[in-house]
C-alpha cells in the first residue's frame, strides 16, 4: 500500500472521476428514486459510484478496511481495531441530486488513528474536486484541470455563513444569533466545507445528526486549508471512536475569531 498522503490522493483522484462520471451518466438522464430504511432517498447514482469506489480503494489499498453508507456496516467488535480506514460517501446530497441543483458530493476520507488525514470532496455536476491531506496542503481543481491551491480567508465581516439547504434547525438560527453580524447562504453537502477552505465562507454550523461520511473528507480538506471542524466542546471531531457512527454538533470554521463570543 502507498503510505504517502500526496500520492495516495493522486492515485485516487481517477478513481473519483470515474465515479462521478457513473454518476452524471444518470444525473443526466431519468432516474428512479427508491427509500431507504431511514426514508432518506436513493438512486442507482449511489450504487454505481459505491460499486466505483470500492472496487478502486481496494485494489489501492488491499487490506484497508472501507466504511461507506451504502454498504453493509462491520459490528463495533471489528471496527474497534481498525487504526486505519476508508470513509466514504457516494454520494452526499442524494436531495440536492433528486432536485437537479448540482449540489452533491462524493466523499472519501482515510483515517488515521481516528483522524482524518486525507479527503477528497468531489462535486461533478459542478466539474470541482477539492482535497487536502495532513502536511501537504490543500487544492481545488477546476473544470478544464486547472489546479490552484486554496487556503482559509481571513476572518470576514459579517462573518459569511453556510448552512444546510436541505437540514436548517431552530439550533442552527438561535446560535447564529448569537454572531454581531452575518450574512448565510444555504449550499448543499460537504461542499460547506469546501466553501470555508477555498476563503469563500467563515463559519458552518451543524446542529443534528450527521454521520461519520458526511464529514469526515470535508474536515480533511478544510483542516489542510488551515480551518478547524470542532464539537461544541472545542474538541477535535473524531471517527470510529465509539459504536455509533452519528457525529454530534459541531461547528466548522477558519478562525475562532468568527465563533459567537459565548462559543469561543
Amino acid at each position: 500500500m502507498m503510505r504517502n498522503l500526496s500520492e495516495l490522493a493522486g492515485a485516487l483522484l481517477p478513481v473519483v472521476a470515474e465515479a462521478g462520471a457513473a454518476i452524471m451518466r444518470i444525473y443526466d438522464g431519468e432516474f428512479a428514486v427508491m427509500r431507504k430504511d431511514d426514508e432518506s432517498p436513493l438512486t442507482h447514482a449511489d450504487l454505481e459510484s459505491q460499486r466505483t469506489l470500492l472496487a478502486g480503494l481496494s485494489r489501492l489499498t488491499p487490506g484497508v478496511p472501507i466504511l461507506s453508507e451504502e454498504s453493509a456496516h462491520a459490528s463495533w467488535e471489528e471496527r474497534r481495531h481498525w487504526n486505519e480506514l476508508w470513509v466514504v460517501d457516494p454520494l452526499d446530497g442524494t436531495r440536492e441530486f433528486v432536485k437537479r441543483n448540482g449540489e452533491f458530493t462524493i466523499n472519501v476520507a482515510l483515517v488515521r488513528a481516528h483522524e482524518p488525514v486525507l479527503g477528497i470532496v468531489a462535486a461533478p455536476a459542478l466539474g470541482l474536486v477539492y482535497w487536502g491531506a495532513l502536511g501537504h496542503g490543500a487544492f481545488r481543481a477546476e473544470p478544464g484541470g486547472s489546479v490552484t491551491a486554496i487556503r482559509v480567508s481571513a476572518p470576514h465581516d459579517p462573518v459569511r455563513v453556510v448552512g444546510s439547504r436541505s437540514h436548517a434547525t431552530p439550533e442552527t438560527q438561535a446560535y447564529l444569533r448569537g454572531l454581531p453580524r452575518c450574512e448565510t447562504r444555504p449550499i448543499g453537502s460537504s461542499l460547506k466545507f469546501c466553501r470555508i477552505a477555498e476563503g469563500a465562507a467563515d463559519l458552518y454550523p451543524r446542529f443534528g445528526p450527521t454521520s461519520e461520511w458526511d464529514t469526515a473528507a470535508g474536515q480533511a480538506v478544510l483542516e489542510a486549508a488551515g480551518g478547524r471542524v470542532t464539537r461544541l466542546d472545542g474538541h477535535r471531531l473524531r471517527y470510529n471512536c465509539r459504536e455509533s457512527l452519528l457525529n454530534g454538533d459541531f461547528i466548522a470554521f477558519n478562525h475562532a475569531s468568527v465563533l459567537p463570543p459565548n462559543a469561543a
